[in-house]
């Protein structure tokens, strides 16, 4: 019951904290749609920006459920993919899975339970494996972020990995950190390795949940995977324009999308044009929960990093 109430608290006192950050954001006049005060100055939206998130799932293959069993696995990896469709500019943003935030759970008749605050990653396990799951992660980011909306969502599971990783003959990384070397020791701290469809899915997957904060030293390596294949990728697209066609194809069968696949060729393309992509974590910290790691956001280091990337002063 203990634990029961300082959840509860918890709870109000992130939303109620939200929400004024929220009342904050939105301050106008009539004559000032779509501006909003912050710092005693007044910003609007970028409208010129899209947002699509990307989702790793740590299941194996597509899983079909119905809402509420929790049977369809949970948003191992989570990042933001913004464009500036004007600048072709790119910002990935990466988002730790053990992110506390509101997140929507249901019964196993498929009804809303309401929100508490929970681990993000599992927003996608309350969903059906497919659209619904995407959905339901794509609401908790959005929230966390203050309401940021995303156009679209694309989500892998793990059996994508290997895959991802042939479609450019495997990709080279510099091993950031020490957190793989005890159990595999090709992945030692400074070690320069080839990563193929053998070896990736340890490298981006795998950690020592018996250590605390293991997710963000993951996440570290995912983010060099993206880095290095990212590179790769446009490697191979300078040399074959056909190329963004057949990574698609290759993906498909492991992938759930709403995004179009015209729209997933252009975003390929913008991505492959901008080597000096921008790159930051929601900031926060990594705690020791009851049961399980949780990472707490900065509230207003993360608003100040929404207002730098998403809007544009008013002159």
């Amino acid at each position: 019951m203990a634990g029961i109430m300082v959840l509860g608290i918890g709870g109000i006192w992130y939303k109620e904290h939200q929400d004024a950050k929220r009342q904050e954001s939105t301050e106008t006049s009539a004559d000032e749609s779509n501006i909003i005060t912050w710092q005693g100055k007044k910003w609007r939206y970028n409208k010129n920006i899209s947002n699509y998130l990307m989702i790793g799932v740590d299941k194996k293959e597509p899983v079909e459920t119905q809402v509420g069993s929790t049977e369809a696995g949970q948003a191992d990896a989570i990042f933001l993919l913004s464009v500036n469709r004007k600048t072709e500019k790119v910002t990935l943003i990466s988002i730790p899975r053990d992110t506390m935030t509101e997140v929507e759970s249901y019964d196993v008749q498929g009804k809303s339970l309401g929100k508490s605050v929970d681990h993000i990653s599992l927003s996608y396990g309350y969903g059906d494996g497919g659209q619904k799951s995407c959905k339901l992660t794509q609401t908790a980011v959005s929230n966390l972020m203050y309401g940021l909306p995303i156009q679209g969502y694309l989500s892998l599971n793990m059996d994508g990995i290997p895959v991802l990783t042939s479609t450019v003959g495997g990709v080279t990384v510099t091993v950031p950190d020490d957190s793989l070397e005890a159990s595999y020791p090709e992945f030692a701290e400074g070690a320069e390795v080839t990563l193929t469809a053998e070896n990736s899915e340890t490298f981006v997957r795998a950690r020592d949940v018996n250590v605390s904060q293991s997710a963000i030293n993951r996440m570290v390596r995912q983010q060099v995977y993206l880095d290095a294949f990212s590179q790769k990728a446009r490697e191979c697209y300078e040399h074959n324009t056909a190329f963004a066609a057949s990574l698609y194809s290759a993906l498909e069968p492991y992938t759930v999308t709403n995004v179009s696949e015209d729209r997933l060729l252009s975003l390929f393309e913008t991505v492959a044009k901008d080597e000096d992509y921008t790159k930051w974590t929601i900031p926060g910290e990594g705690t020791q929960g009851a049961s399980y790691d949780e990472y707490h956001v900065d509230d207003n280091a993360l608003y100040e990093k929404i207002m730098e990337t998403f809007y544009q002063e008013v002159e």
